[in-house]
This record gives C-alpha cells, sequence and structure tokens, in this order.
C-alpha cells in the first residue's frame, strides 16, 4: 500500500444550501471558494432532517432509526411511553453499529475530534468511546457561542446547558474556556492542536471539525457584523430571488423550477420598520456567523497546506441538514417557560442582538431563502430539509476525474462517506460482528468509482432510501419521492413527486401516478420493517404541545 490519505469531515450546523459563495450565496466565504475550485461540489447529497440523527449516519454508514437515533433524544425523551426500551431510539451511538473512527483508529490511524457531538450526553457515550483518541466536544445540540453562563438562584440555566468534555474528562467550562472564547475559534484551536499533538506520530489522520455555527442563538463579533449593515434590508423574498439567481449560475440548481415560500409569517411589505430593522440585524449576524466558520476553514487549510498534507488529505466540507426555519425543534423556545428563561437572562433589544447576551434566531422565510429551490427547511420531510451542500475535496481522486471544479448533480447520502473513506483507506469494514458484538453493515455506497469515471452512477435506480424524524416520513426511488407530513404541517396523506423534474415538490402526482405510489408504499413498508422503525400515526401531534396557538396556518408567497 502507498501512502494513505488523511481525512478531515468539516460539518456546519444548520447552514443553508446557497449560504456560501460556490453554492450561490452573497455571504463572504472566500476559503470554501478556494476549496471547491479544486474540488466537486455535490447538489443532491441527502442528509437526515436533523442535526443528531445526520451525525449518527455520518459516523456509521448506516440509518439513524438503526443507529441510536430514531428520534432526537430530546424529542424521544419527552415521549417515554412511544420510545422508551426501543432498540434504535436510545439517544446515542447504540452497540449495534460500528463507527468509522472505531474502524480507522483499529486501521492505524490517529482520530480526533473538536466541535459538536450530540451523540450521548453520558460519559459511557462519549467520543473517546468511539473511537476517538483526542477529543473537544460541546455534548448537546446547542450552546451559546461567546462565555456566557446565565444564571438563577439556583445556579445555571438548564434550558441551554455548557457541557463539554475533553477525552474522558468533563470540562469545567466556567473556569477552563477563556475569557475570549467564540466556540468557532476555539473549536478550530483545538482541532489543530490535535492535528500537531505528538501521540499522532507518523499515522495518517481522520479528523473531524464538527462547528455548532451557524445553529442559534445568533452571536457573533461585531466587527463582522457590521460588514453586512443594510445587506438584507429588503427582506427575505428579494434574498431568495438573488441567491437563486446566483446558484443558477454557479449550476447548483435547474433552471426554471417553481419555488413558493410557505409561512406562518407576516411577509416583509406587511411589517413595520422596527421589525423589519430587526430582522435584517439577525440576518446580519447569521452571516458574520457564517463568515467566521469560513476564516477558521482557511486556517485548517493553511495549517494542513504548511505541512505539505493539503494534497493528500480528502476534505469534505457539508451541512449537517437544511437551514433552521424554526418549525419543530425550536417551537419550544416559544413555550413561556423557555421564553420567560430568554427575557430574564438575554437583551435582545436591537442593538444588543448579536452580542454574548443575546438570544435570536431567524424565520421560516430568511431559511426558505436559503434552501431554495427545494421545499421548507430543517425538520421538515421535503427537500429544503434534507439536500444540503457538500464540498468534496481530494486531487488524487477529483484531479483523475471530470469533476475538478465541477458540480456533480448525482443522488448521494450521509450514509455513504463511511464506505468511501474505508474504500479511500484500504480498510475492510468488520462486517456482521465487531469485537464479539453484533452490528449492521453500512447501508451506503462507497462514491470512489463514480468519482473514477468507473461507473456513471453511484446508487442505481432500483435504490430506495427511506427518511423519518417528527412523524414526516419519505422514501425515494430513483427519480421518484413520496412524502408524508402529518396534521398540523400537512394533511395527514401520502404524497407524490417526481424529484428530478419538480426539485421544490410542487406538483402531486399521487391522484394521476396512484399506482406508482402504492408501489412506494410497499418500499416504505419494507423500510419500516428493515430499520425498526416507529411509526407515531396521523393523530400523535394533535396531543403535542408545539405551539402556544391552537393551528399551525401556512400562507404562501408564490414566485413572481
Amino acid at each position: 500500500m502507498g501512502v494513505r490519505p488523511n481525512f478531515l469531515i468539516v460539518v456546519a450546523d444548520d447552514l443553508g444550501f446557497t449560504d456560501t459563495s460556490p453554492f450561490g450565496g452573497e455571504i463572504d466565504t472566500p476559503n470554501l471558494k478556494r476549496l471547491s475550485e479544486k474540488s466537486a461540489r455535490f447538489t443532491d447529497f441527502h442528509t437526515a432532517s436533523a442535526c443528531s440523527p445526520t451525525r449518527s449516519m455520518l459516523f456509521t454508514g448506516n440509518d439513524n432509526h438503526i443507529a441510536g437515533l430514531g428520534q432526537m433524544a430530546e424529542f424521544a425523551m419527552r415521549h417515554p411511553d412511544k420510545f422508551e426500551g426501543k432498540p434504535g431510539y436510545e439517544g446515542y451511538l447504540n452497540d449495534r453499529v460500528v463507527s468509522l473512527p472505531e474502524i480507522l483508529n483499529d486501521g492505524g490511524y490517529y482520530t480526533f475530534i473538536s466541535g459538536k457531538w450530540h451523540l450521548g450526553l453520558l460519559k459511557e457515550y462519549w467520543p473517546f468511546t468511539r473511537g476517538f483518541e483526542k477529543s473537544f466536544t460541546l455534548l448537546p445540540g446547542a450552546g451559546n457561542h461567546y462565555k456566557y453562563i446565565p444564571k438563577d438562584k439556583e445556579g445555571p440555566v438548564k434550558f441551554m446547558p455548557f457541557l463539554y468534555a475533553e477525552d474522558d474528562r468533563e470540562v469545567d467550562a466556567e473556569k477552563e474556556l477563556p475569557d475570549d472564547y467564540y466556540s468557532t475559534d476555539y473549536f478550530t484551536e483545538k482541532g489543530l492542536e490535535f492535528l500537531s499533538h505528538e501521540k499522532r506520530g507518523d499515522r495518517p489522520f481522520f479528523g473531524c471539525l464538527t462547528y455548532t455555527a451557524p445553529h442559534w442563538p445568533y452571536q457573533a463579533p461585531e466587527e463582522v457584523i457590521k460588514k453586512y449593515k443594510g445587506r438584507y434590508d429588503d427582506g427575505p423574498e428579494e434574498l431568495r430571488k438573488r441567491r437563486l439567481e446566483s446558484a443558477l449560475k454557479a449550476g447548483v440548481i435547474p433552471d426554471g423550477t417553481p419555488h413558493p415560500i410557505k409561512t406562518i409569517h407576516k411577509r416583509w411589505s406587511d411589517i413595520d420598520d422596527d421589525e423589519r430593522a430587526k430582522e435584517s440585524r439577525i440576518m446580519e449576524v447569521y452571516a458574520a456567523m457564517v463568515e467566521i466558520l469560513d476564516r477558521n476553514i482557511g486556517k485548517v487549510l493553511d495549517a494542513l497546506e504548511k505541512s505539505s498534507e493539503l494534497e493528500n488529505t480528502f476534505i469534505l466540507f457539508m451541512s449537517d441538514n437544511g437551514a433552521e426555519g424554526m418549525l419543530m425543534e425550536a417551537l419550544p423556545l416559544r413555550i413561556l417557560r423557555i421564553r420567560t428563561a430568554i427575557e430574564n437572562h438575554y437583551n435582545n433589544d436591537l442593538s444588543n442582538i448579536g452580542r454574548k447576551d443575546s438570544f435570536v434566531y431567524y424565520n421560516d422565510q430568511w431559511a426558505q431563502a436559503a434552501t431554495a429551490p427545494h421545499s421548507m427547511y430543517k425538520m421538515w420531510a421535503t427537500e429544503g430539509a434534507i439536500v444540503c451542500p457538500l464540498i468534496l475535496h481530494y486531487p488524487p481522486l477529483i484531479n483523475n476525474s471530470n469533476f475538478e471544479g465541477k458540480v456533480a448533480h448525482e443522488f448521494t447520502t450521509v450514509m455513504d462517506i463511511l464506505p468511501t473513506v474505508l474504500e479511500l483507506a484500504g480498510i475492510q469494514h468488520p462486517g456482521n460482528e465487531y469485537k464479539g458484538r453484533k452490528v449492521h453493515t453500512p447501508r451506503g455506497k462507497s462514491w470512489v468509482s463514480y468519482l473514477r469515471g468507473k461507473q456513471d452512477h453511484i446508487h442505481s435506480e432500483d435504490t430506495v432510501t427511506g427518511w423519518e424524524l417528527f412523524g414526516q416520513q419519505a422514501i425515494r426511488k430513483g427519480k421518484y419521492k413520496a412524502v408524508y407530513i402529518p396534521k398540523p404541517f400537512g394533511d395527514s396523506e401520502w404524497q407524490l413527486f417526481d424529484i428530478k423534474a419538480d426539485p421544490g415538490e410542487t406538483k402531486d402526482l399521487a391522484k394521476e401516478e396512484s399506482g406508482k405510489l402504492n408501489e412506494m408504499l410497499t418500499h416504505w413498508t419494507d423500510y419500516v420493517a428493515e430499520t425498526g422503525l416507529i411509526e407515531l400515526g396521523s393523530d400523535f401531534f394533535e396531543h403535542e404541545k408545539i405551539h402556544e396557538e391552537d393551528d399551525v396556518v401556512y400562507n404562501t408567497i408564490e414566485d413572481q
């Protein structure tokens, strides 16, 4: 075997499809553009619709319902009658799967992770137990980006825990994190420290930088925010139009795809000047977070270039799901108890938005400006939640194919990353047994032959892929995708789309192609059986307090 490649997986948190310049965005991201010029950009890369399930799929090559994140742990804990004790719903990477860092570490790779974990809070589930030699991670799904730990008379406020682990010990964040802590900068600093750690020796590395940007709460340094002053003053509808035009020029979306915005909020033209000023400021802070993310990726690229390792490093940049539109995961932030905590411990006045003691997020219209032309956003079973930007850099492979600096429109999933990495590393998956326990083999497929030009597809037309979270369901085979959205978000009826011709999922073919829909529902039944998925039923959300109002009412903003 020749020189084995290094691997670096960079994961952004809730990043929109068109946020970065390689995908048509206006946010200043020169380092991702630099990376993409000698890389392949994937436009039909699919994740789960939320963060921890995607991470379970990334690290195991398997479906989240098999790997232990059949639902996000935060959601499953609210419904022990449905999920407690059920295989695949443990809320952490379970023992029915083997993780990519475990396999690579066994095969001689040095492994590290810096950033968000979200795959188990208890020590027995931390990264060091799943193959990472070095780790510094935020254990829950979100946290303040600055060192700001709000407290009440009982101590730190529990709704936003500041829980970190380094290797096998819990970090005392208040004492150990520097006063100038900013999440994106610090995760990079720790990642670079691990990269040069003496423990590595001359071994190739598998590293993960799993940032919490640009996940809410939106916070960033003022000197970066001010660069975007006024950039978003014409609102999300106009931003969406500009993004679509730029994405079309960049070659990452097809021409002429309709994509109406569905919103539970007022249109930009119907809100007052104060609301517009606040919304614009929120988007300016978000843009600053993405720019800072790009700056830190630049630091890593520079370090690899300096050590002469850039050309031999497989670098994959991705988002963990679509842009966050604040519908399902974050709606609890609106209930009285949580809202009171924010009001008591944060200052969301216009002049303070973006600082360490502010707590803001953007709404569904900004999210759909970022996910267009795909439908909706994070937490849905529609394409806006599960189609994410991906940049793949590995010169020995890319430079010998037709994809350097170009765009790959082939359907692929986050489960494909594990078999791709293992094939390039020359390491076999252990199969059905690992260290005396039975494990599932990966469902993903390697990209290597496709990128080498030896085959014109990654998944055949017969490949069936399913998704489910929060009762929203989808199944895809070839160009067809069937989608089920329960009330109050949808009609609790299966819909059918030609996803190639209609990526915005605007034309329901269920009636005119009823035979195809029945075929897809048979595939859905098989998928449920294969994964152990627990179906919630159409009436589940009638008993789930998801919104302070009685109804969720969508207004549609049609294409102009």
